[in-house]
Parts: C-alpha cells; structure tokens; sequence
C-alpha cells in the first residue's frame, strides 16, 4: 500500500531514446501534462518547460547553438542547461534533471 505523500516524491521518467536527439534540434515531448523540450549538448541531456517567457512559443522547436536554443516565434535565447534567458540571467523557464540509464532519456519530474 503506498503511503499519501510516497505519490508527491520526485521520480525519474522515461521519456526518450538516445537516438531521438539530432545535434542542434530539440525534441518536444509531453509527459504528465508538461510539456518539456529535450536537449543534447554534446553528450549531456537537458530538459526545459517547453514554454517561452514571452509569448509561450515552444522552444524545443528553436535552433539550438552550443547550450543556447532561440525561440522560433521571437528570437529570445536560453541557456538549456540552466533555463536562463540570456539577456536577463535572473529570468529563467523551468528545468529538469535528466539522466540517461541504458540508452533511455529519462526525466526527474516532482
């Protein structure tokens, strides 16, 4: 029987294969009603909220340069493996912990 607060402990999810990631591109996945953009920064694994601050444009559709992924709507750039927007440090979209076991993409969400 699983105690009341055991539901609320942060878990990692499964949510993409190694081979899903094209340097320079993001993935888009929805997982538990978030959306999340995925990221492969040489062979590191970020995860944001696939939401820009502007105007909700999706991220995990922009470019990715290096760590930095440009929002297709309107241009603003975030760092993927902090979630801050680069001209304003201090403004930043969530992340996620990811880790990869076993050639799954996996997601720490609370």
């Amino acid at each position: 029987m699983r105690k009341e607060n055991e539901s609320r402990l942060p878990r990692f999810v499964k949510v993409a294969e190694k081979t899903d990631f094209t340097d320079g591109f993001g993935k888009v996945v929805s997982v538990e009603g978030r959306s999340l953009a995925l990221f492969r920064v040489k062979d590191e694994y970020f995860a944001i909220a696939n939401v820009c601050l502007h105007r909700g444009g999706p991220l995990g559709e922009g470019n990715l340069s290096g760590s930095v992924v440009t929002c297709p709507w309107h241009g603003w750039n975030f760092d993927v493996r902090t979630g801050s927007f680069t001209v304003i440090p201090t403004l930043k979209v969530a992340t996620y912990k990811v880790k990869e076991q076993d050639g799954s993409v996996m997601v720490e969400l609370p």
